[in-house]
């Protein structure tokens, strides 16, 4: 038999370390009196490209591909 110490987040039940139980073990939860303090919670860290979405413009993507390739000879001519 192995003791693991978890709390009940309000929607699961979690564990505080890992556990080796396989599926379809049996466990037996024991509730005590006791609290575990309330971390704040994390924002959502976002990705820029998620960050960004809302200003793409897919009708402009068949043109990124040659994009530098065409700024190249803007600036450069064709050589």
């Amino acid at each position: 038999m192995l003791a693991i110490e978890g709390y009940y987040d309000g929607e699961i039940v979690r564990t505080v370390e890992k556990i080796q139980a396989k599926k379809n073990q049996k466990l037996i939860i024991t509730i005590l009196d006791e609290f575990v303090e309330e971390l704040p919670q994390k924002e959502k860290s976002q990705t820029v490209r998620g960050m960004l979405a809302k200003y793409a413009d897919p009708s402009l993507r068949e043109q990124e591909a040659t994009a530098w390739e065409k700024a190249v000879v803007e600036k450069y001519g064709n050589a």
